[in-house]
């Protein structure tokens, strides 16, 4: 039987991140019980990203083996109605059964939304990083430069992350201004895969270096010393949004379409 092939959205403010954790409240551990409340034998629900507590998505992947024949629509509405408000299914699919999205995951895309305003904004609330210093953002963009190409991307990462490889490849990284509102700046990345808690270093050092708390030239000088001191501040997880994940495969039957 095909498995199904998630595209999820969803608020992570009140949640623990993605991974299932025993005593806390998780995306995955939300999205597994509403699919599990339809079809009682699936075991598991196999996540591409694995975000941190408090970070957004908007297109998280996740992939699951049913042990019930339903359409892709079928699932779409049927676990709308079993998941909280803040968890929605964006689309449904169909992949080869045993699907692991991770595994087939080329390319990411990030956005960190920093909002300037010195008043506190409630319609921002939990979903960016307010600062009232001034910013220069010319500084940013020209700090967010160096990150482009594939560099071993050691110092920009937590010390939970252990892995061995911390080669990456950066295709972009820029700074705009939203149209609609003026005062919330945007900053995105694209890469083919990230380093835990990268991001958001990225993020607070390239803030750090634009409201002069940090020498400009920081990524530079991190890149070639591989010293997570050489950075600034780890950015708060709530202005953080996984926006887009491609795969090297189309999903079938999609809905909508």
């Amino acid at each position: 039987m095909a498995a199904v092939l998630l595209t999820v959205a969803y608020d992570g403010s009140l949640y623990s991140g993605w991974a299932p954790q025993a005593n806390a409240r998780t995306i995955a551990g939300e999205l597994l019980g509403a699919v599990r409340a339809v079809d009682p034998g699936v075991r598991e629900v196999r996540g591409t990203s694995r975000t941190d507590a408090g970070v957004h998505a908007r297109c998280q992947i996740a992939a699951f083996d049913p042990t019930r024949e339903i359409t892709p629509r079928g699932w779409a509405l049927a676990l709308a109605a079993e998941l909280p408000a803040e968890i929605a299914i964006r689309s449904v699919g169909t992949v080869a059964d045993g699907f692991d999205p991770r595994r087939h995951a080329v390319r990411k895309r990030y956005r960190y939304l920093v909002l300037r305003d010195e008043s506190r904004d409630p319609f921002h609330e939990r979903r960016a990083w307010r600062t009232f210093h001034p910013l220069d953002l010319d500084l940013a963009r020209a700090e967010a430069e160096a990150l482009v190409g594939t560099h071993d991307f050691m110092a920009f990462r937590s010390v939970r992350d252990q892995r061995v490889d911390t080669v990456r490849t950066i295709e972009s990284a820029t700074w705009t201004t939203l149209q609609d509102t003026p005062q919330v700046l945007a900053f995105d990345i694209v890469g083919t895969a990230f380093l835990y808690n990268m991001v958001r270093i990225i993020a607070g050092t390239l803030v750090d270096v634009a409201r002069g708390r940090l020498a400009p030239g920081a990524v530079a000088r991190a890149l070639a010393s591989h010293e997570r001191r050489d950075l600034g501040t780890t950015a708060p997880a709530h202005g953080l949004y996984l926006e887009r994940i491609d795969l090297d495969v189309v999903p079938d039957d999609v809905w909508p379409l």
